[in-house]
Parts: structure tokens; C-alpha cells; sequence
């Protein structure tokens, strides 16, 4: 005999939730590069890079922290069929809001990267917005608890 604490979980959403999982842990290897470069690594960037790297603040990489342990919590609590997922992501959106509003604003980013620097936090946003609804809809359905 079986016993079910809640709906039947679709398949989906297990692939869903290791998918998000491994994307924000490539994510965290992102952030721990970016905080823990050394004059050695910052040296092999273009200039425009380095210039970029040398104008962030610290509250960006703060930003930065959040979206990436937000984002990897909330896969972690998808994975684990919690409603704290919902929360985390949310979380992980608004750290990375500021950190793109900040990058763009306080350093030279815009003059670095132009208009074709924006497809890559643009996507990043989209995939956090997916996950965000991705798991209120799960919420909703019940299949979280």
C-alpha cells in the first residue's frame, strides 16, 4: 500500500527543478570567479572588462550573492516539492534586478559591452521569471507543500 502526502507531482517538474538547479550552480561558480579574482586573472581581461570588473561596487556582488543563493535554493526547493521555493525565487529575481541595474548604472558596462551586452541579462531574467511563475503554478496546483 502507497500512501500520497499531495497531488501526483508531474515529471516535469522534477526535470524542471534539477534543470534550474544545475543553471543557478553554474551560476554560484560564476559569482565565486567573479569575487575572488586575483590581479593575475583580472589582468588576462580586455581593458573594457577590466575597467568594468574595477567599477563594481560591493553591493553589486552583494546583489549578485542573492540572486545566485536564492536561485539555487529555490531549485533546491522545487527539487524537494517546498512552497519555499516560491520565496527564494523571488529572492534570486530581485538580487538580480539590482545587480543590473547597479552593473549598468554605477560602472562603465554600457560603454564596455553596448547594446549586445544586454542579451545575456535580458535571457537571465527571462529564465528567473520562468522559474518564479514556474513555481507559484506548482504552488497552486498543489504539487508543493
Amino acid at each position: 500500500m502507497t500512501t500520497h502526502s499531495g497531488p501526483a507531482r508531474p515529471r516535469a517538474l522534477v526535470w524542471v527543478a534539477i534543470l534550474a538547479l544545475v543553471w543557478n550552480l553554474i551560476g554560484l561558480a560564476m559569482f565565486w570567479m567573479q569575487v575572488t579574482m586575483d590581479s593575475a586573472r583580472l589582468a588576462t581581461l580586455p581593458a573594457p572588462q577590466q575597467q568594468v570588473y574595477l567599477a563594481t561596487p560591493g553591493w553589486v556582488n552583494v546583489a549578485f550573492a542573492f540572486a545566485v543563493i536564492g536561485g539555487v535554493l529555490g531549485a533546491l526547493g522545487l527539487l524537494l516539492r517546498r512552497r519555499w521555493a516560491v520565496p527564494m525565487f523571488q529572492v534570486s529575481l530581485l538580487g538580480l534586478l539590482v545587480q543590473f541595474v547597479g552593473a549598468y548604472l554605477v560602472t562603465p558596462a554600457w560603454q564596455a559591452y553596448g547594446a549586445a551586452g544586454l542579451a545575456m541579462p535580458v535571457l537571465l531574467l527571462v529564465i528567473a521569471l520562468a522559474l518564479l511563475f514556474y513555481s507559484r503554478r506548482c504552488t497552486a496546483r498543489g504539487w508543493l507543500r
